[in-house]
């Protein structure tokens, strides 16, 4: 259960963290790869593509591998990993090099531009990360917990990349917090919290980097954040739980590998009502082969037939 639950947090982060920049994800996809890269059963998944695989890389290596040092090289290899091609979207990036250019957040229409932050100028970034990889590798008296507030605080004030800046602060986020936990597995997503806390996330950002160096109300928030996280984490864990006693109280071997892999689909949140087209499609059977994969779990209980007849029909699962 613990890997199970371990996945589930990683598909959150992964999915969350970049649905906050306004990047969606397959959480279908995120999940096959991540199966894939710890060794878990994907039998059925679909196969990620190199873009995924490169998101996933690079949270594996920070909670994984977070007894590790960071370097340059390291996250330039992050950023690489993020944006495969050299491009985000429509617009080429530097990838795996300190931005060229200056950095602003800015809003309003022209002539009436509202600067809410200003990164370092490109030319300040080598000595500035210098000093923020050396002291996130020097162990210190202060709490790993209160240092991954400020490890998030101070990556995303030095803004040191193109793109995908608040994607790798979340990593060493993490990566710090795996530190302060003793282990290198996931049960809270403060990525999925971030994103539940968007608006408030970006105004303390603002103030914080607008203000002078006190940066008290930022912890206060980022503590606050987690501990809102841990919290949300009781329901992950509540379905891995579930989910395991679902399968330990009913025969799974007497279900073949398309009726697992759609059962468990049914325990994540499915989108909608099951009908044995869906079914046909996630497994990519027959109509026919579907319909009977159906009627073996209705005739065993896992699945009700609703109310609904003719093409209609749809099936809820017995849990």
């Amino acid at each position: 259960m613990k890997d199970e639950a371990n996945l589930e947090t990683l598909i959150q982060d992964v999915v969350q963290s970049s649905e906050i920049e306004g990047e969606i994800l397959n959480p279908e996809l995120v999940r096959s790869s991540i199966a894939t890269r710890l060794g878990l059963d994907n039998s059925g998944l679909v196969k990620s593509d190199r873009h995924i695989d490169g998101v996933v890389e690079m949270m594996l290596d920070a909670t994984q591998n977070a007894d590790k040092t960071i370097s340059i090289e390291r996250l330039f290899g992050w950023h690489g990993a993020l944006f495969p091609i050299g491009r985000n979207g429509l617009y080429k990036i530097d990838v795996a090099q300190w931005r060229s250019g200056d950095m602003q957040v800015v809003s309003g229409g022209l002539g009436k531009e509202v600067v809410h932050f200003e990164a370092p100028k490109a030319e300040r970034l080598e000595v500035e990360m210098e000093r923020f990889i050396g002291w996130f590798n020097t162990g210190s008296l202060i709490d790993r917990v209160l240092k991954a507030a400020i490890v998030h605080l101070w990556f995303v004030t030095i803004h040191p990349f193109d793109d995908g800046n608040g994607r790798i602060a979340r990593a060493l986020t993490d990566m710090q917090l795996s530190k302060a936990d003793g282990v290198n597995q996931r049960f809270y997503s403060m990525s999925a919290q971030i994103k539940q806390e968007r608006k408030g996330y970006y105004t303390i950002l603002e103030k914080t980097q607008k203000g002078d160096s006190d940066i008290t109300n930022w912890v206060v928030w980022f503590l606050n954040c987690l501990k809102e996280a841990i919290i949300a984490s009781n329901t992950i864990i509540g379905i891995v739980v579930r989910k395991h006693q679902f399968w330990m109280q009913n025969n799974v071997h007497n279900s073949n590998d398309r009726q697992r892999i759609v059962l468990n689909k049914l325990m994540d949140n499915f989108e909608g009502n099951l009908t044995s087209s869906k079914w046909a499609r996630i497994t990519k059977v027959s109509a026919d082969t579907a319909l009977r994969d159906i009627t073996v779990l209705v005739n065993k209980g896992f699945l009700v037939r609703t109310d609904s007849g003719g093409r209609s029909t749809n099936y809820v699962l017995n849990w």
